[in-house]
């Protein structure tokens, strides 16, 4: 039996007015008042990027979330590399089409997006592809490949108070409860759990450590738009990323089967944790049972998973795949609404769209893993991301391109023995012919 999936999101505030009239609400009768005029619809618009308004970095926040600690400096705009990674046309803010395509589904709501070929790295359309907006839970693609290659799967954690303390969504980890690394995976992956992100980066060193190697990892992806500020998503000083940066982020994470597998699993069971022995009547918390919250796992055809993401200041968040006739694309979305329909449903569109052009149409490019961003053209990218599944596929199998530095290093190696003997063996004959 399925669970409900909960909504992944930031807790919404009441306002002040709100909130006293929900109050008086339950204390005195309220006499009858006439019916409030029918509000008028504001006709939905799709937001115009047209004038690279987030160019060099997201809007302004609306709260005080990204405020730097007493003595920290405000984080400077990351540099904007020229020319843009990915090709010419990646530095284009509208939207972005190959010649001759149709135009792009309508009531799309998210202000920048990518739909990319996860195999070949094709970029297939586009809108205001590199500018800067926050990820929300969508980092935690990156939090995730940081710490797959870094954790061992059956190492044993117990939680703590912080973890249950931390802000945003969580999954329920409890004080004193025992996770398994491979649980807080999925208790990260399926439900975006910022407690697991917690426990997580505790292991890494700590949330400073941790996004630290976090934006190396970037740089060296060369998704120089993106900057993590906290391991979970949350929006912290200089939080951004690009709709082309998540593409590339997200594709990075597809290499390594586990996170293949996570983002496409249904529902796990999670482990409880004990009663607190400083709070009085305090009862055991028993294990529960947890749900992919990405809905379009559920209800788009070969759809391969993804991750969603919300907080005030990013609005709605969203990166997932599909496969269809031997083709695996990928849709990015950034700064987006539940109108005039949800993430998932503009996810689909956009998949719907581009699995509809031609094989081979592209208007740029996803850089390959050793890229040359100071050309036009990106080279095709050699190791492509492992599907889900795969025939003799090791869940705990490093990237492909790791076993293909492997193989040539064993050759290498075997190759440079066979020429040393090949030597010493001539080197014998020579010898014997001289006596």
């Amino acid at each position: 039996m399925k669970i409900p999936r909960p909504c992944h999101h930031a807790t919404r505030r009441l306002t002040g007015a709100l909130a006293a009239a929900a109050l008086l609400g339950g204390l005195i009768a309220t006499p009858a008042l006439a019916a409030p005029p029918t509000p008028t619809t504001t006709p939905f618009t799709t937001p115009n990027t047209d004038n690279c308004p987030q160019k060099t970095m997201p809007p302004a926040p609306i709260d005080a979330s990204e405020t730097p600690a007493p003595g920290k400096p405000t984080p400077a705009p990351l540099s904007v590399p020229v020319p843009p990674v990915g090709g010419t046309r990646m530095g284009e803010c509208g939207v972005v089409l190959p010649k001759g395509a149709p135009p792009a589904p309508r009531d799309i709501s998210a202000t920048a997006w990518v739909v990319s070929d996860l195999d070949t790295g094709a970029v297939l359309a586009a809108k205001d592809p590199h500018g800067r907006y926050r990820p929300a839970s969508t980092i935690k693609v990156l939090l995730a490949t940081v710490a797959l290659r870094a954790l061992k799967l059956d190492t044993v954690v117990t939680g703590t108070q912080e973890d249950a303390d931390v802000d945003g969504t969580r999954v329920g980890v409890g004080p004193g409860g025992q996770y398994t690394n491979l649980q807080l995976f999925q208790a990260l992956i399926m439900a975006s759990g910022n407690d697991a992100a917690h426990a997580i980066a505790a292991q890494l060193g700590g949330d400073e450590a941790t996004v630290t190697k976090m934006n190396q990892l970037a740089k060296s992806l060369y998704a120089f738009d993106t900057r993590a500020a906290t391991p979970s998503g949350l929006d912290g000083p200089g939080m951004s990323t690009s709709a082309y940066d998540l593409s590339v982020l997200f594709r990075e994470a597809m290499t390594i089967p586990l996170f293949a597998e996570l983002i496409q699993t249904e529902q796990i069971d999670f482990p409880g944790y004990p009663k607190n022995p400083k709070i009085p009547n305090d009862p055991d918390h028993p294990g529960f049972a947890v749900g992919n919250d990405n809905h379009l796992l559920y209800n788009y055809e070969g759809a391969l998973g993804g991750k969603t993401g919300y907080t005030d200041d990013a609005r709605q968040t969203f990166v997932g795949a599909a496969q269809r006739d031997g083709r695996r694309l990928a849709v990015t979305l950034l700064q987006a609404e539940v109108r005039p329909i949800r993430p998932w449903e503009q996810a689909a569109r956009l998949l719907d769209y581009g699995f509809a052009l031609p094989r081979g149409t592209e208007v740029g490019r996803l850089p390959n893993h050793e890229p040359n961003h100071q050309t036009d053209e990106a080279e095709p990218t050699a190791a492509l991301a492992t599907p889900p599944g795969a025939e003799g596929g090791d869940v705990l199998a490093s990237p492909q391109r790791e076993r293909d530095h492997v193989g040539t290093r064993t050759l290498v190696m075997v190759g440079g023995l066979a020429l040393i003997l090949f030597l010493l063996l001539k080197a014998r004959r020579v010898n014997r012919q001289r006596r």
